[in-house]
């Protein structure tokens, strides 16, 4: 018990940095389970925590994301406990042209275009969390007197298809000219200093602590392009990597022979047989590599697709540019069943934008529109700075209201729902239920959720919802006081196959307006780790739903000791202290994270053809509507704004 505390002290368990997850001292967001009495009474007194001047989510750290009271309330209704036994719902009397469900950009962006149809329309957004944007999470940090901004959620504006019609029009409509991100973007800042891209080598995984420059980074993330190795840069790799020289001749094979593991057989069959591996056993069984290329490789798709490459096919490893395939003689049109992410797009590799909060200040432009007093200004340079104002979201004297820390439990029409006039939701916030009416609903929450509080749907639309197994991820950001080991090091980006956080690197140096990204290795900077609970061998939606289960009974404190512990690891060499030089740490916490995207290793009717379950999903139902990137299992921020579009064509077309 010693030598562990003696641990923790040296990483710094024991020091003062900023942790504020709660608000005004007390945790303002949760339920009346865990609030203490007092706080209740007092909360009770007054509903209306975010008009108060210290109501700021954007610069709470600590566990974040998916926070305590955020999530409470479903999971009950999830187990079975009855909404009705909270006591009568308090009648609000209030009644709106359309209510949403879900405050992400899928939501606020069907309420945008609602209103475009209907300029006077009253329109109500709810939302469980205590801040807009789902997804589309703003963290902020003060370091040595500097505004640091960090993104805990949805990284960009960026699809491996190109935008939608529908989709560009809204980014342009909101303000955003993505082809202007060159100007604000310091793009070779970090190999102006020789910093790359490097892979760490844990001692647990791979006998010894070591950090290696990465030969060629996988594209797809934040890290920077990707690049194709030289056989210098390979050579210099394996000399260094800590595995076997078996491993580094099958590693070298991989890389530049080019042999055929299919021969005799067309580029589509041998697609075909792709799509039904994974990556893991192509390696092993079809390329005779050795188990600890697996090893190397395993968690090189976890930023987008939540898993490893023991449930990622063959196919999307050679879609995504992964070693083993250059002498297969495949034409370059995807085969059946290939993901979207593994499907190279040159147009949409153009359309890319990124904001130092990520695409929360799409969701803050979208709140601009909705509700101008909310979010001063008038442009994006000024939006990066701007403090939202957030007693200013639910005014009655204000068309749009967004109303958050309201969990919806029930939505039902008031008759037959072929006939009915009105939607009925009722609500929980801070353990008291309300009732709100509009002749509309539209579901912009998670699929998994709305058959637990629309319990007249179809049961084989019930059925197609529950299949919707969002993807459990941890997006951390840590504000330190300067980048300076990760300049000795001469690394900018860190693959960490064996680490709990998997990847993380030195925030995107992007600036725009009055807000200045660091430039120099002695000022602080925001760091990005992202890790997504796996468990190796199991069909992917179960790796989901135990890794749900893990992100869910992780405390704290067990994330915080692993984030300095690999730190320090890293970047000891480099003379990082994560005792000093860690000035606060923000764990946005997904369990329901990335939508659920098909795959061709457990999907038949993804590979074979039939009937997608989004599709059977988002069907319109009476007077409600469903919307989210999980309508069609499309995990990015184009999918929530063509969802949303989807839904509101299905309310004026009714």
């Amino acid at each position: 018990m010693g030598e562990f505390k003696d641990k923790d002290k040296d990483v710094g368990m024991n020091c003062g940095i900023t942790r504020r997850d709660f608000l005004n001292g007390v945790a303002v967001t949760a339920g009346a389970a865990i609030v203490p009495p007092h706080v209740l009474a007092a909360l009770q007194h007054d509903l209306d925590p975010e008009k108060s001047s210290g109501y700021y989510p954007p610069a709470l750290t600590g566990l974040r994301g998916s926070h305590a009271g955020s999530f409470e309330v479903a999971h009950g209704l999830r187990d079975g406990a009855s909404w009705e036994k909270a006591g009568k719902p308090a009648e609000t009397g209030e009644t709106f042209d359309l209510i949403v469900v879900g405050g992400g950009i899928s939501g606020l962006s069907a309420a945008h275009f609602f209103r475009k149809a209907n300029p006077n329309a009253r329109i109500l957004i709810l939302d469980n969390h205590d801040d807009f944007g789902g997804h589309a999470k703003r963290n902020e940090f003060a370091v040595g007197g500097r505004k640091m901004l960090g993104f805990g959620g949805t990284f960009s504006i960026e699809s491996p298809a190109p935008y939608s019609d529908v989709a560009k029009a809204l980014v342009e409509e909101l303000g955003i000219d993505v082809a202007s991100f060159p100007k604000y973007v310091t793009k070779d800042l970090y190999g102006s200093l020789g910093l790359k891209p490097s892979i760490f080598f844990d001692q647990q995984t791979f006998g010894s602590d070591r950090l290696v420059t990465n030969p060629a980074p996988i594209s797809g993330g934040e890290s920077g392009d990707a690049a194709i190795g030289s056989r210098d840069g390979w050579a210099r790799f394996t000399d260094q990597a800590p595995i076997s020289d078996a491993a580094k001749q099958d590693l070298q094979r991989l890389v530049f022979a080019k042999q055929d593991y299919y021969p005799g057989i067309s580029s589509d069959e041998k697609k075909a047989r792709m799509a039904r591996v994974s990556y893991a056993k192509f390696l092993t069984d079809v390329a005779g590599g050795s188990p600890e290329i697996v090893k190397l490789y395993q968690a090189a798709p976890h930023g987008l697709f939540g898993v490893g490459i023991d449930a990622v096919s063959a196919q999307d490893a050679w879609g995504l540019g992964l070693p083993g395939f250059a002498g297969l003689k495949l034409d370059a049109q995807p085969g059946k069943g290939m993901n979207r992410d593994a499907i190279p797009n040159a147009g949409a590799d153009k359309y890319f934008f990124h904001f130092p909060d990520g695409n929360a200040s799409i969701a803050r432009l979208l709140v601009r529109k909705l509700i101008p007093d909310a979010i001063p200004g008038a442009s994006i340079t000024d939006l990066v700075t701007a403090r939202a104002n957030y007693a200013k979201l639910d005014e009655s004297s204000s068309l749009v209201r967004i109303r958050l820390n309201s969990t919806a439990v029930q939505v039902k029409h008031l008759g037959n729902p072929a006939s009915a006039k009105e939607v009925e939701i009722t609500y929980s916030r801070f353990g008291k239920l309300y009732t709100v009416r509009a002749p509309y609903a539209m579901l912009a929450c998670w699929n998994m959720v709305v058959p637990y509080i629309c319990s007249e749907l179809p049961e084989k639309q019930k059925q197609a919802l529950h299949s919707a197994a969002k993807v459990p991820l941890l997006y951390t950001n840590v504000a330190l006081r300067n980048w300076t080991a990760f300049q000795k090091l001469g690394t900018n980006a860190v693959y960490a196959p064996g680490f709990y956080h998997s990847a993380f690197n030195l925030d995107l140096p992007v600036s725009i307006g009055e807000y200045q990204c660091s430039t120099s290795p002695d000022q602080p900077v925001v760091i990005h780790m992202m890790k997504t609970p796996c468990r190796p061998g199991l069909p992917a939606r179960d790796q989901h739903r135990l890794g749900r289960i893990e992100l869910f009974t992780t405390d704290f404190e067990t994330i915080e000791r692993k984030i300095r512990d690999e730190l320090v690891r890293a970047l000891g060499p480099g003379g990082f202290d994560p005792a000093r030089d860690i000035s606060a740490i923000t764990v946005n916490r997904w369990p329901h994270g990335y939508a659920y995207e098909y795959n061709s290793l457990f999907d038949k009717f993804w590979l074979e053809g039939g009937e997608l379950p989004c599709e059977v999903a988002r069907q319109p139902f009476g007077r409600i509507t469903i919307a989210n990137a999980d309508a069609g299992a499309y995990a990015y921020t184009d999918g929530a704004i063509d969802q949303a579009w989807r839904a509101v064509q299905e309310i004026l077309n009714a």
